[in-house]
């Protein structure tokens, strides 16, 4: 399984292999350990224009996922290509979004990176209130089966402190 990783920030360290470690897991856990994986890391400017254009919703989000599988493939046969698709974050959010639920910026992109994964295979919470349930359980489980989640973002006021 390969995970193809780009960071377009330069404000954050990304311990590169222990993220592509932690994604390889989180492809495991889901059953799709031989399919390949684009993540990106991204701001905040960036993840609204990708929003806006393809989901028409003018605002920042958090993780965006764009599946390249089309359908259900059908048992037996094999998918028409190993890329399951891409999974984009934005990095400072996810950063806010851990300071304000109090966890760490490591287990909050670990979980959106599941949150972006499941998505590409298939889960949608947004169908409505039994599969956004549905994705919540599934989510919870891949959590708790990819724990611990490894440090993968050093943030620069994190470098500043340990060196002073």
């Amino acid at each position: 399984m390969t995970v193809y990783l780009r960071v377009s920030l330069m404000r954050y360290t990304v311990r590169r292999p222990s993220l592509i470690r932690l994604a390889q897991r989180i492809l495991m856990a889901v059953g799709e350990g031989k399919s390949e994986l684009s993540l990106e890391l991204i701001g905040d400017a960036r993840i609204r224009r990708l929003n806006r254009e393809y989901r028409k919703q003018d605002r920042i989000t958090d993780v965006l996922a764009f599946p390249m599988r089309e359908g259900i493939v059908p048992r037996g046969r094999c998918p028409q290509t190993s890329m399951l698709g891409d999974v984009v974050i934005s990095l400072p959010t996810a950063i806010r979004q851990a300071q304000k639920a109090g966890r760490s910026i490591d287990v909050e992109l670990a979980a959106l990176l599941v949150h972006g994964v499941l998505h590409l295979c298939g889960y949608d919470h947004e169908r409505g209130p039994g599969e956004a349930a549905r994705m919540s359980r599934r989510e919870q489980n891949v959590l708790y089966m990819i724990s611990p989640v490894p440090q993968v973002v050093v943030c620069s006021h994190q470098r500043q402190r340990k060196v002073s």
